[in-house]
């Protein structure tokens, strides 16, 4: 059996013959450490340089597997499950902000500005902000519609934020929970049938809602005429966003059963609107108040003096 130390020096023996031969040449020599000595001979001197790339392996090793989401993340117990719903920067979600402002036929939502990378902080923030903006700008526009009148005293109404939050909350959550499910169980029934993750159908659902923030905020101008031209106007922006979207997936399905899913999602949406417009921007009617008059004074012949 050969001895360690000769197997080195005869390596040696056939590096010398080839710098020999070729004084331009570089030798590579791999050791059990991961070390790396490179001897090159340039004009009959030669240098040994050794480098070390196990750290360097190291880090390649992280990087392709955060680059290749091989990375795991915790239970859903843990925080790190639920940080992975809010990854996105400012530039997607203002993409996202436009595109659901500007739907267009054939711009699928979903695979247009999604891109297999759905998020919850765009959604939650903006159902957050949809609750204040609606409950501020109706107590304004029943402040500034009852200025001129003596009698009225003003007084916050902050139980308005409450129902403001359950039912918002509560239309873009739970809605999107029932269509998922029953996008789902018709995949089961119908082969043809498509669909999308929860969590994509409550990321569609959320954007959609954008639009009734600077819709509220317009809605303090006291015009009813305005008012119902700008909830049309937000009613068919954000409509069209859903409907294009959830359209292609339920194409396929019976007739019955496509325009079925597609009117209860546009007549849903739709009473979401028009409630929150009746009860957070409802009409002050006036009534006018009179003096109470005494009754008529009738004299019969009876009781005239004589």
């Amino acid at each position: 059996m050969a001895n360690p130390n000769d197997l080195q020096f005869q390596e040696f023996e056939e590096a010398a013959e080839l710098l020999s031969a070729d004084p331009g040449a570089s030798t590579l020599s791999m050791s059990a450490s991961n070390a790396i000595t490179t001897t090159a001979a340039a004009e009959g001197e030669g240098e040994d340089v050794k480098l070390d790339l196990s750290e360097d392996e190291e880090g390649l090793e992280e990087s392709s597997e955060l680059l290749g989401g091989q990375k795991q993340t915790g239970g859903f117990w843990t925080f790190e499950y639920y940080q992975s719903f809010f990854n996105v920067d400012t530039v997607q979600v203002l993409d996202r902000v436009k595109g659901s402002l500007m739907p267009l036929p054939g711009r699928n939502f979903v695979k247009h500005y999604l891109r297999s990378n759905p998020d919850l902080y765009g959604p939650f923030w903006i159902c957050v902000t949809l609750v204040f903006s609606v409950v501020i700008s109706g107590n304004l526009s029943s402040f500034l519609s009852e200025m001129g009148n003596p009698s009225y005293h003003y007084r916050p109404q902050f139980h308005r934020v409450t129902i403001a939050a359950v039912v918002i909350f509560m239309y873009a959550w739970l809605v999107p929970v029932g269509l998922w499910g029953f996008l789902t169980w018709r995949q089961g029934t119908e082969r043809q049938v498509g669909g999308y993750s929860f969590l994509e159908t409550v990321c569609v659902y959320g954007y959609s809602l954008f639009i009734y923030i600077p819709t509220s905020v317009l809605w303090i101008i006291p015009f009813e005429w305005l008012r119902w031209t700008l909830i049309l106007f937000a009613m068919v922006i954000s409509g069209s966003v859903l409907v294009l979207t959830f359209w292609p997936v339920v194409r396929d399905d019976t007739k019955v059963m496509s325009v079925a899913t597609v009117v209860t999602i546009v007549v849903l949406h739709t009473l979401l609107a028009i409630g929150c417009k009746m009860y957070f921007f409802q009409i002050a009617v006036h009534v006018p108040t009179t003096a109470p008059t005494s009754p008529p004074l009738h004299i019969t012949a009876a009781s005239r003096p004589h």
